[in-house]
């Protein structure tokens, strides 16, 4: 929680002041929230096994089914909330701001990310956004990457460490000087300081099963974002889908 919440969100859940969190902090040695977070993301860099975390994840709920849906449900009521704070919401606008100039947008992702990357692809195509999906693995990768072009802005989903594919990702992207927006849980690590924008969505609780919907919700709250700020694309787009989808039923419905 401490990574995932801000001062006042944290001083909520305790019971005292926003200010006794940041002093809390600077009597543990840091400069600050931000220091503290820093170690903690540092300390937590030593990722178990997704077996450890369903071992610890059921240990938390026993044999009970509906605490295991309690804890699924608080876990992303936590992280909603945490998204809804002034800076993590100025960073998702941000990103959009990013997306929008870009002539295609290329989502990274890899993994139980693979998925993801492809449903926002459809979104932005959707949308009438040129978009395009990086999920190979190995040196499949290298053909995927080939592809990225002068124009293009990467929307890239890696959390944990920085592993081979995603360091390739960031390296050519600097190459070809394409704007670079980060989606993950590493706010301290190598990958964020790769990234112009860098947007935080938490996988669950710490060293417990990952959870994906908050990234998902970053990913809807992007494309809706994107839909605002040029709504004739977004509209033009969809009506056209709705035509192609005509002509493959033989059934129509009429696009307000």
């Amino acid at each position: 929680m401490a990574l995932a919440c801000s001062a006042a969100q944290l001083a909520a859940e305790v019971g005292i002041s926003d200010a006794t969190v940041v002093r809390t902090a600077q009597a543990l040695g840091f400069d600050g929230l931000s220091g503290l977070r820093r170690a903690l993301a540092t300390a937590l860099e030593q990722r178990s096994s997704p077996a450890d975390d369903m071992r610890r994840t059921l240990a938390d709920v026993g044999e009970n089914t509906g605490r295991a849906i309690d804890l699924v449900l608080d876990t992303h009521r936590e992280a909603i909330e945490a998204l809804q704070c002034e800076s993590t919401r100025a960073t998702i606008l941000a990103a959009v701001s990013q997306l929008h100039r870009a002539e295609r947008i290329v989502v990274f992702g890899i993994g139980p990310s693979a998925p993801l990357a492809r449903y926002m692809t459809i979104l932005l195509t959707r949308n009438g956004r040129p978009a395009r999906t990086l999920d190979a693995t190995g040196v499949a990768l290298a053909d995927q990457l080939i592809a990225l072009r002068e124009g293009d802005a990467l929307l890239i989903l890696a959390y944990g460490r920085a592993y081979r594919e995603v360091v390739a990702t960031f390296a050519e992207a600097r190459q070809l000087r394409l704007p670079t927006v980060l989606v993950t849980d590493s706010l301290d690590g190598k990958l964020a300081r790769k990234a112009e924008v860098v947007i935080p969505a938490k996988r669950g609780r710490a060293n417990r099963v990952a959870l994906h919907g908050t990234t998902l919700v970053v990913l809807e709250a992007i494309v809706l974002g994107l839909a605002a700020s040029d709504r004739k694309r977004a509209m033009d787009a969809l009506r056209r889908l709705n035509d192609l989808r005509a002509e493959v039923t033989g059934m129509r419905v009429d696009l307000a």
